[in-house]
């Protein structure tokens, strides 16, 4: 292999490292959910993120204005709500079907950032591939209806998570923001996973297995995303940010044994289509926000 073709590669393959890491830990933590639950998996995921953040990033050199603290705690709640309700709506959903309705997030920002001809074509092809997946007859009954409902509020903090993610990392220093944006989040999430997580009878490969999803779903994919993010254009970065519900259903089928139906496949196809192609005609504003979202779930 050429020297230019490896560099042409490289960018590319750290995100699909990224994000087979996240697919990876997705099923992780759902092989959890019997033991710890679905609140309680993601508060340990979250702590445990924010230990290596911090350890990484060491925010404390650097203390934030009051008006850039407020931003990074409105984003830290954020990301705490998304990561709560991703979970839950794992706990009900195929990995991969939460993540395509997750998806929606982004593309409504993406949609009302850019608002052009082509994207009326990707929202209605997202919403479709939505529509294929309601529990509307007797072909999709077994989609439960309330992780529907927790898959479509995860979608609603992603959007939020972009926007308000960009502005923190905007006016403070984007490592520092993470770090303890992250830790609040933990909090935030703690009435709802601390004393679920409490009553839980650790033992050693239970606490290894809850360590692994927090470095599966944040500290690897995180520094891959980083050092690609140096080389790569939002608009590949996005593309490429498209595949991660076939590869959520991919690892969920391989280490869970967990089957969707044709009709599902279909679905997730759509919303796989309808990201790729709002992330190659949006507008450079919206390419941004869909490419910024590194870190999510």
């Amino acid at each position: 292999m050429s020297r230019p073709l490896r560099s042409a590669l490289y960018a590319p393959i750290l995100v699909l490292g990224s994000m087979v890491s996240i697919s990876i830990g997705a099923s992780t933590a759902k092989g959890l959910f019997p033991v710890l639950g679905p609140s309680a998996t993601a508060f340990v995921r979250v702590g445990v993120a924010a230990i290596v953040l911090l350890a990484i990033w060491r925010p404390w050199r650097a203390a934030p204005s009051r008006q850039q603290a407020r931003s990074i705690v409105t984003y830290g709640m954020v990301l705490g709500i998304l990561n709560l309700t991703f979970y839950e709506a794992m706990a009900r959903l195929p990995i991969g079907i939460a993540i395509a309705i997750e998806f929606l997030g982004p593309l409504s920002v993406a949609f009302f950032m850019s608002r052009g001809r082509l994207d009326i074509l990707w929202a209605t092809l997202a919403l479709i591939g939505v529509a294929l997946l309601l529990p509307l007859t007797s072909i999709q009954r077994s989609i439960d209806p309330v992780g529907i409902g927790f898959a479509l509020m995860s979608a609603v903090a992603w959007g939020c998570y972009i926007v308000i993610g960009k502005k923190a990392g905007a006016s403070y220093h984007p490592g520092y923001a993470t770090a303890i944006g992250t830790t609040v989040g933990f909090l935030s999430i703690a009435p709802f996973g601390a004393m679920a997580a409490w009553q839980v009878e650790w033992h050693y490969s239970l606490f290894i297995t809850a360590i692994a999803v927090g470095v599966l779903s944040s500290a690897i994919p995180f520094s891959l995303e980083m050092v690609a993010l140096k080389h790569l254009d939002s608009k590949t970065f996005g593309i490429l940010l498209s595949l991660e519900p076939a590869l959520g259903a991919m690892a969920a089928f391989l280490m869970l044994n967990e089957q969707i139906s044709l009709i599902q496949c279909l679905a997730i196809a759509c919303v796989m289509i309808a990201s790729i192609g709002s992330t190659v005609t949006s507008r450079a504003q919206s390419k941004d926000l869909l490419g910024g979202e590194a870190g999510a779930p």
